[in-house]
């Protein structure tokens, strides 16, 4: 028989917080999780692959790499069950990410933590688990990759020691994630990435109706500043306002870079008349920017603000509409914020 080492661990061991800070910061963890970007996104290959992999070394049937924020987990990853979420109420990684290492329930029906779950007396009927917590590099628990099966189950301590190597795997791989999806000057989404984030927006509309707002906002004669001081001073002052717009998010809102001197911003659950007043304050913030190498600089932006409605369908007509509000705010003066009144073809 395989060595035990579930013996070993205290179940109410296994939810103790203790000193340290990250455990208790939740608005840390979940501004952690936030930074990678890693909501409601398509499935990725390098992820399913290490699901896969953990299903076949561990010998179970479902594996899942499960991340947790304010009111649910879902999965970035899973192999044996279709589940994409659950709610964080009946989730077995909210256990996880409050324990110290991994957690093992052997028998979740004999578990009063678990026994009436609906995830253990239905689908997928998880009988046993285990989980490895996900760790940034900044120490907060943000999710786990867990292993599961429809039966009893010990798992030896090589057995869990290979989950947490694999769990850390993960969090490199997002690491290398973020890294590729970030503008390096400013450290913004990249367009590409935030074109993928916006049509995720379109999907959530579209299933729960949840509003959302775009800004799309162009530097105001940006070309004269290289012209006068440099190109590297246009990057000193390209990084001076994207660090200024990041102070201004909110934990949902999305910030990306989508050209040259054009930046975007999502704004969850905003409408139209939210989307406009957070532009404005966007727009004055903006011109109050200050840059060490000419304390004189002033720079100012336009903005187009586009609300999502159901006639978008994609994140190209999403952004379209709002480029043509921006060309109508710069034709009419610059330094203005003016609302999407249409939706136009992509382009």
């Amino acid at each position: 028989m395989r060595e035990s080492i579930v013996d070993s661990i205290d179940h109410e061991e296994t939810v103790d917080i203790g000193d340290d800070a990250s455990m208790a910061d939740e608005p840390g963890r979940l501004e952690t999780l936030r930074r990678y970007n890693l909501r409601d996104i398509a499935p990725e290959s390098p992820f399913d692959r290490i699901t896969s992999l953990v299903r076949v070394v561990l010998d179970v049937p479902m594996a899942a790499i499960s991340l947790v924020d304010e009111h649910r987990q879902w999965f970035k990853s899973r192999d044996g069950f279709d589940a994409s979420e659950t709610t964080r109420e009946i989730s077995f990684c909210t256990h996880t990410i409050a324990a110290r290492g991994p957690m093992i329930v052997t028998d979740a029906r004999i578990d009063p933590r678990f026994n009436a779950n609906p995830l253990v007396v239905g689908p997928p009927n998880v009988v046993s688990y285990v989980g490895a917590p996900l760790v940034s590099r900044d120490g907060y628990q943000i999710g786990s990759l867990c292993a599961l099966d429809r039966v009893p189950r010990d798992y030896s301590a090589a057995e869990v020691g290979l989950l947490a190597k694999f769990s850390a795997l993960v969090v490199d791989t997002f690491e290398l994630r973020q890294i590729a999806t970030r503008d390096f000057l400013t450290g913004a989404l990249s367009r590409r990435a935030f074109l993928d984030t916006a049509a995720h927006a379109i999907m959530r509309h579209a299933r729960d109706g949840q509003e959302c707002a775009l800004l799309l906002f162009d530097l105001d004669h940006f070309k004269a500043i290289n012209d006068r001081h440099g190109h590297a001073a246009g990057d000193v002052v390209l990084e001076a306002i994207s660090a200024c717009c990041q102070t201004l998010l909110r934990a949902p809102d999305v910030f990306g870079r989508v050209g040259g001197e054009e930046f975007a911003v999502l704004l969850p659950g905003a409408g139209p008349a939210a989307g406009i007043a957070i532009a404005e304050r966007f727009r004055v913030a903006i011109a109050n920017v200050t840059v060490a190498f000419d304390p004189d600089l002033r720079v100012t932006a336009s903005f187009g603000v586009a609300s999502l409605t159901h006639a978008i369908v994609t994140a190209d007509e999403w952004l379209a509409g709002a480029d043509i509000a921006l060309f109508a705010a710069k034709d009419s003066g610059r330094n203005r914020c003016l609302e999407a009144t249409a939706t136009p073809e992509a382009v």
